[in-house]
């Protein structure tokens, strides 16, 4: 005779608060988390500075007036780009490793025997994780603008109080966490390490950017509500005349689609077996 958890019932002395200090715990004391949280920094901060200094020395140069023309236009999206891009990647693979690795090293049978109920335990794991990976990225949004701003100084001059350059480099940090959080539900659902980070990094990095070539204005709209796409609009102070979505809608629409998965992966936790 075989006896089934009922992942509804509640565990006496199992509270909220113990729930979050342990998921905290697991998050410190893993390697993975120090040295993702660090190459995040690193290429997010030296790759947009080495890029904001390599335009400033190409300023008279001929062929640049593009690049003069974006840097002008929206400074702080232009410091969002490519040291961002690569950046994201290091928060999506720790956002699957959260999850995914306790099913690869069946860690989450332990973790689900100390907690029965699974949703609290999804939702403390999902907590700790978005609270690191906000003020981790508020530790990337802050310096790498100051460092940025400074290096543009002698061209174009943006100052934090200027319209629009708070909530850009605030939405940075809730870009990163929410992402972040879009990877650990992929990991949820995938329950596979390598596979989940396989599909993040494709979806995130390949597929939703290159949905911008989609022609007609059925594909304008197609990639303006894609994920991470509709997201990054919360980094641009100036929206483009074509854009279909404003900043905090297009992030809106980002955290309603990472909520989705959310509710699939913590369905799927309630029904299969660990």
């Amino acid at each position: 005779m075989t006896t089934t958890l009922d992942p509804t019932v509640t565990t006496p002395g199992v509270h909220a608060g113990r729930l979050l200090r342990a998921e905290f715990t697991k998050l410190r004391t893993v390697r993975s988390t120090v040295w993702s949280l660090a190459i995040m920094v690193v290429v997010s901060v030296g790759l947009s500075a080495l890029f904001t200094w390599l335009a400033v020395n190409s300023w008279d140069k001929a062929g640049n007036g593009d690049n003069q023309a974006n840097l002008v236009r929206d400074p702080v999206a232009y410091f969002f780009g490519a040291g961002f891009y690569f950046g994201q990647l290091a928060i999506c693979v720790l956002g699957v490793l959260v999850i995914a690795s306790e099913y690869s090293t069946g860690m989450i049978r332990s973790s689900l025997l100390a907690v029965p109920h699974r949703l609290r335990l999804f939702a403390a794991k999902a907590a700790a994780f978005t609270a690191v990976a906000f003020v981790t990225g508020l530790a990337i949004t802050f310096p790498l603008f100051f460092i940025d701003s400074s290096i543009l100084h002698s061209h174009v001059v943006v100052k934090i109080s200027d319209s629009g350059v708070l909530r850009a480099l605030i939405g940075g940090g809730l870009y990163i966490a929410v992402v972040g959080l879009f990877a650990l539900a992929l990991g949820a659902i995938i329950r596979h390490t390598a596979g989940a980070i396989t599909t993040v990094i494709g979806l995130v990095l390949v597929i939703f950017p290159l949905a911008n070539l989609l022609p007609g204005s059925w594909g304008k709209h197609v990639n303006a509500y894609l994920p991470t796409n509709a997201g990054t609009t919360i980094m641009q102070i100036h929206q483009k005349s074509d854009h279909i979505l404003t900043p905090w809608n297009g992030f809106l629409v980002f955290v309603g689609w990472t909520a989705l998965l959310l509710v699939i992966a913590s369905a799927l936790l309630v029904k299969r077996d660990a």
